[in-house]
């Protein structure tokens, strides 16, 4: 199947199978994939324009909504820190756009960019489960024990949403199994202004980035800050998406707008994927989940390097 603005071939069933087996086990992190997809699309699909990071988040506007509604659905979605994330990220995501075409359209010094970002997030992983013990961690080994009796004994056993304690323009706590979570809220909205330069540029809406900072930084439980991130990543995308549209009149000779059928089919699969990975991220313990994003995405990133190196 050809894909015109893409200007690559492929089977028609390979990108909704890629994007389902990447959102699967990067949404239980909070992280819809985008930024595993990227290398797929560039590496593998030799689709390399500056519009390959539109149609990245594409998938994440097709994707993501359906991993979302099951975080809310299960109580874990903390909308206070939802809102801060894409309030934060949003102009961001403008910038990041107009330098990915202005500044990164060579793909050898895009993908040096892409390897800094993804070492950025690992090296955060890897440090957090290194170095981090006990305390917050409490949290989330409670929630696991009221997972596996929920399993035993069926809906009667319950789980406990977040409870939400308080939320202002400096401030937002809120109480997950008995621990409690205190953030800044201005200290976060910086974060993810910077946040959303990088993932316009990347073409990943920023939560690949934010969700590790959330819990390797801030000590935040990935129970809780996983729907926050997707939502954040979806709005942004939305943004993204659209703005790449808009711009791309002013660049004729170069292809800006998004990849419309590859990127729905990319959606398509993650939007089953990203469902199934919400849906069991309570069964697997979050250290496994980490781990697991820590090591995808530092190989990814040794990749990149090695690559543009040699």
């Amino acid at each position: 199947m050809h894909f015109a603005v893409a200007n690559v071939e492929v089977a028609f069933w390979v990108p909704p199978l890629a994007a389902f087996c990447v959102s699967f086990f990067t949404s239980m992190g909070g992280v819809s994939g985008a930024f595993l997809l990227l290398p797929f699309q560039m590496s593998v699909l030799g689709y390399t324009s500056p519009s390959v990071s539109a149609t990245n988040q594409l998938y994440n506007i097709v994707a993501i909504p359906s991993g979302v509604w099951r975080y809310v659905k299960e109580g874990r979605m903390v909308w206070p820190l939802a809102w801060v994330v894409i309030v934060g990220t949003l102009p961001g995501v403008f910038i990041g756009a107009v330098v990915r075409v202005v500044w990164l359209p060579d793909v050898g010094h895009f993908k040096l960019f892409a390897a800094t970002v993804l070492m950025y997030i690992g090296a955060r992983m890897v440090r957090d489960l290194i170095a981090r013990k006990g305390g917050k961690a409490e949290s989330e080994r409670r929630f696991q024990e009221a997972v596996a009796r929920f399993r035993a004994q069926g809906e009667a056993a319950g789980l406990r949403p977040v409870e939400v304690l308080s939320f202002s323009m400096t401030r937002l706590s809120y109480r997950f199994y008995d621990e409690t979570y205190v953030v800044s809220t201005l200290g976060v909205s910086l974060l993810c202004f910077i946040v959303g330069v990088v993932g316009g540029v990347y073409g990943i809406g920023g939560g690949s980035i934010v969700a590790p900072f959330f819990v390797s930084i801030l000590g935040l439980p990935v129970y809780t800050v996983a729907g926050a991130a997707l939502m954040g990543t979806f709005v942004t995308s939305v943004a993204g998406v659209a703005f790449y549209q808009f711009i791309a009149p002013w660049y004729p000779n170069m292809s800006v707008a998004p990849d419309w059928l590859l990127g729905l089919l990319f959606g398509l699969g993650g939007m089953a994927g990203m469902y199934l990975g919400a849906r069991c991220q309570k069964c697997v313990p979050a250290r496994y989940i980490k781990w697991m994003l820590a090591v995808i995405i530092l190989s990814t990133a040794g990749k990149y390097v090695w690559g543009y190196l040699f």
